[in-house]
């Protein structure tokens, strides 16, 4: 876990399962803590408590909420919104505007197409890939 020490570091240092250590910085928008090779849009907001790990891209406007987790190589798109405690996968895709619940894991190379709403608690499959219209009925992949 963070390092007590940390008040008034724009960055904190954690140990992963491997014990080796890694470095998070502090976004300016939200706070939450981006891996050393994330790429996040300075327009974007990641709410404290929030984890954004390496190679992950988070585009413009895209909300990450408090407590999510966006693995590895996963791809935010513009205007997304994440809602807290959510995880993306590593692999993952998020299209554009799509909106993810509240505790919803999306898979391991997994597919929301732009404009999609993936409700609270669900999960999607690894390499699924998941269409919806703004109510969060499925459509035809």
């Amino acid at each position: 876990m963070p390092q007590e020490d940390t008040v008034g570091k724009n960055y904190v240092d954690i140990e992963n399962d491997q014990g080796e250590t890694l470095r998070y910085r502090k976004h300016a928008n939200g706070r939450g803590l981006i891996a050393h090779g994330a790429k996040v849009h300075p327009s974007a907001v990641v709410e404290a408590g929030a984890y954004v790990e390496p190679r992950a891209h988070i585009a413009a406007g895209a909300h990450i909420g408090r407590g999510a987790w966006i693995e590895e190589d996963a791809v935010i798109g513009p205007d997304v919104f994440i809602a807290p405690h959510a995880h993306i996968g590593p692999h993952a895709s998020v299209g554009a505007k799509a909106k993810i619940g509240v505790r919803t894991h999306i898979g391991d190379h997994a597919a929301v197409a732009t404009g999609s709403l993936i409700g609270d608690d669900e999960v999607i499959d690894d390499g699924a890939h998941i269409a919806t219209d703004r109510r969060g009925f499925h459509l035809a992949a």
